[in-house]
């Protein structure tokens, strides 16, 4: 990797860290790094869960690189950010593993855009939270596709429209993060989160993730349908696979499963 992005092997647990002095902002090289890592772990069959943080204890991460986007002739937003968009894997084709991102400080702008589209998130109790887009005159876009989903319309707006700070306190009350823990304690409570998922299947867990994607906007009629016209591609993989019958055998046995991941 490169000193502003790492990839630290932990026995299954991808870490990845961003580490960009002063404020872990994100400029087109780095965000081709963090595509390179994020593809590594997607490509790494020992590899089952990431874990996403921040150098520091100030900044998780500024979001894109102002300098960057501010310059004269710039591509901005359609510029190549690499294989897995600016945020490395928001966009990464067939990543079918969990990510957890660890929130070690602010989180603005993309940096808060970044956790929209991770799967799990823990956050440090002096974490802060806003998209100060719109006073910028851009405007967020995982952020407007994915707030008005999972908050109230007005607290939604607020924070598009206005640049609303959430303190960490205030996203686990909208629950917005799985969990909050002193700064000291953060990266051991995302790698106790990361064992929990470890203890389950790989091919169920990827599943889950294929799964509630695809079917996020199908009622469940659709749903249904969907899954049984196979289009559904993992959950078909899963129920053909050893697993799914490793799995009642060890409960039957009185035991721990041994996941083969096929």
């Amino acid at each position: 990797m490169s000193d502003e992005v790492r990839l630290v092997r932990n026995g299954q647990i991808a870490e990845i860290t961003l580490d960009r002095p002063k404020a872990n902002a994100i400029d087109q090289p780095t965000s081709r790094k963090l595509g390179d890592a994020f593809a590594a772990f997607r490509d790494d069959p020992k590899l089952r869960v990431a874990i996403f943080t921040g150098g520091g204890e100030k900044f998780f991460s500024a979001g894109w690189d102002l300098k960057e986007a501010s310059a004269e002739g710039g591509d901005g937003y359609i510029a190549d950010y690499g294989q897995g968009g600016i945020y490395g894997f928001s966009e990464l084709p067939e990543l079918h593993k969990p990510v957890i991102c660890a929130v070690n400080g602010y989180a603005i702008g993309a940096g808060f855009e970044i956790l929209l589209c991770a799967d799990f998130i823990v956050a440090a109790d002096h974490a802060q939270f806003w998209l100060p887009e719109t006073s910028l005159g851009v405007l967020p876009d995982i952020g407007s596709f994915v707030l008005p989903k999972i908050l109230p319309k007005v607290i939604a707006n607020e924070v598009l429209y206005g640049g609303r700070r959430f303190d960490a306190q205030d996203c686990l009350r909208w629950g917005l993060v799985n969990e909050v823990v002193p700064q000291a304690g953060l990266m051991e409570a995302a790698r106790a989160l990361a064992g929990r998922i470890l203890r389950s299947a790989p091919l169920s867990v990827a599943a889950a993730k294929e799964t509630t994607r695809l079917a996020q906007h199908m009622s469940l009629e659709e749903a249904y349908a969907a899954m049984r016209a196979g289009r559904f591609p993992l959950f078909g993989k899963l129920i053909a696979s050893e697993d799914a019958l490793e799995g009642p055998r060890a409960a039957v046995e009185k035991r721990d499963p041994v996941w083969k991941g096929r």
